[in-house]
């Protein structure tokens, strides 16, 4: 794959539908394969363009907001799920952070006119970890708040959700300065109150949809 391909295919992959007159059991739908890992088995296709984004070759995208968002996904969502349970999971998230802000300062968040565009866009501020961690889930708590008050009643749980994950995440900053979750993966030795959490499993990026979204996707069978 060449690393002069068109962010468009990275995109047209992650959006491949238009959300915006469906009904909520969609929402939930297209919510489930990008967050609970439907999207894994296609990812193979775009390992090469992880490793060509991190060499700085498809900067060129940055020059538009979708380019930009296109190339945040590949940096942050596509090695979540090629390089699970490895270092390199995790290895561009500063680097996407740093794209990110870029953006958020030259406009090109503000020109996303879709919250699931938004949504996808700020999740480098909770994923990378570093010393202004904290204020950074601060800034997505706020976002999430004022999506789920701009939401269509019948999307408002949706929403509602992600809201209540990044206020879980915010939590668990405040709480360990960085995600326990990670530490057996990077080799970093746990503290007892991390341990603790550890011991107990419940993960924010592994707890399952609510029951509602279940029923919704299972409506529409």
């Amino acid at each position: 794959m060449s690393s002069h391909m068109n962010w468009r295919r990275v995109y047209d992959f992650w959006f491949p539908v238009d959300l915006s007159g469906s009904g909520v059991a969609a929402h939930w739908q297209m919510l489930t394969w990008w967050m609970r890992g439907g999207a894994n088995a296609e990812l193979h296709q775009f390992a090469p363009l992880v490793h060509a984004g991190k060499a700085g070759q498809l900067d060129h995208w940055l020059g538009t907001p979708r380019g930009r968002l296109s190339l945040i996904i590949v940096l942050d969502q596509f090695p979540r799920g090629l390089f699970a349970g490895t270092p390199e999971a995790y290895s561009s998230d500063l680097e996407t952070l740093r794209i990110a802000e870029e953006g958020f300062r030259n406009g090109h968040y503000d020109a996303l006119t879709s919250p699931y565009e938004r949504f996808f866009y700020f999740l480098p501020l909770a994923h990378a970890e570093g010393p202004d961690h904290l204020d950074r889930m601060r800034r997505i708590v706020a976002i999430s708040e004022r999506v789920v008050e701009e939401a269509p009643e019948h999307l408002k749980p949706v929403w509602q959700f992600s809201l209540s994950q990044a206020q879980a995440n915010f939590d668990i900053i405040s709480r360990f300065g960085r995600f326990p979750h990670r530490n057996p993966v990077l080799g970093r030795t746990s503290t007892p109150e991390e341990l603790t959490y550890l011991a107990k499993g419940d993960f924010v990026h592994t707890r399952s949809l609510p029951e509602s979204a279940s029923s919704a996707i299972s409506a529409i069978g």
